[in-house]
């Protein structure tokens, strides 16, 4: 096995690198954003990348906006939070499509109680975005 340490990694064009296997069938890629983010009181961005703002769209509801724009709005989102002692089964969850429009900038999500379904703000908010 090699080891390979450099400082950058640069793509040959516009597309972000992919990692291949020898016979370049792609194996994997990264992120294309990332947010970790205070969900309590006033909201705030602790870091990110290609995350350009975090909107507090209401309690448990947040807004998401994407500095560089993804190639279409079919990207995934996941989400995890760090959880919360006073809180039962708290869960993280993209809006559906139907309730909010996601575009290739922007998109919501939302923190329940699993157990009762009511928006509950969240002190450790966590989002990564994959996609082209």
């Amino acid at each position: 096995m090699s080891t390979l340490a450099v400082g950058t990694i640069k793509s040959i064009s516009s597309a972000a690198p992919v990692f291949q296997n020898t016979s370049g069938t792609e194996k994997g890629q990264l992120a294309k954003a990332w947010v970790n983010f205070n969900g309590t009181g006033t909201v705030a961005i602790r870091d990110s990348f290609n995350v350009s703002s975090i909107t507090d769209s209401g309690t448990g509801q947040y807004g998401v906006n994407i500095q560089n724009a993804m190639a279409n709005a079919n990207y995934n989102v996941c989400v995890t939070d760090a959880h919360e002692s006073q809180v039962y089964l708290l869960m993280g969850c993209v809006r559906a499509r139907s309730q909010v429009t996601i575009t290739t900038t922007f998109f919501q999500v939302d923190w329940l109680t699993f157990n009762q379904g009511n928006f509950h703000d969240n002190g450790e908010c966590n989002v990564a975005v994959f996609g082209d």
